[in-house]
């Protein structure tokens, strides 16, 4: 029973496994093509986002036009009007939702141009994972999984330098 024991204690501190982590926060802040895609991004959002503005901008006449005019209407004039307005203020949130839902224009657009950075990173880390002999590389940008984390696990600019990107020290 001691020879299995001690056996078995030997075998588990042979098979240690090595842990590392990268932020991918940093490395895609470090990425040009990342910065790129992101403005292209900003440049769309911002233009669906003055589409939309102008669109509640009609609304909004709309819903003043009728305020100053409804005097002059009968009840069934003013539930009309009222039913256009309505309708074009659900057509307008429509709209914005097909561009800025969960499953909108922006996220799709943001899946097309970010999907394929993140995927270079995740190949790197899996190249780098397996040459070092790593068992686990966590995302520490990910949410609060790691409570502490030493800093000589983290191999954020090892997986930049595979990327290509090279480390300047700041103020150069």
């Amino acid at each position: 029973m001691l020879l299995l024991a001690v056996s078995l204690m030997g075998l588990t501190t042979t098979y240690a496994q090595k842990f590392a982590y990268v932020d991918m926060e940093y490395i895609l802040g470090k990425l040009p093509q990342y910065a790129e895609a992101q403005k292209q991004l900003d440049k769309v959002a911002d233009a669906w986002q003055k589409d939309i503005e102008g669109r509640m901008k009609t609304v909004d006449d709309m819903y003043k036009q009728f305020q100053a005019e409804q005097v002059l209407m009968t009840d069934p004039m003013k539930q009309q009007k009222i039913k256009e307005i309505e309708a074009k203020e659900k057509e307008v949130k429509d709209y914005q939702k097909s561009k800025f839902g969960p499953n909108g224009d922006l996220f799709k657009k943001r899946q097309e141009l970010i999907k394929p950075i993140q995927d270079k990173i995740y190949d790197e880390v899996n190249k780098y994972a397996l040459a070092k002999g790593y068992d686990v590389i966590f995302d520490r940008s990910s949410g609060p999984t790691m409570l502490y984390a030493n800093d000589r696990l983290n191999k954020s600019d090892d997986i930049l330098s595979a990327l290509g990107v090279s480390q300047k020290p700041a103020g150069n």
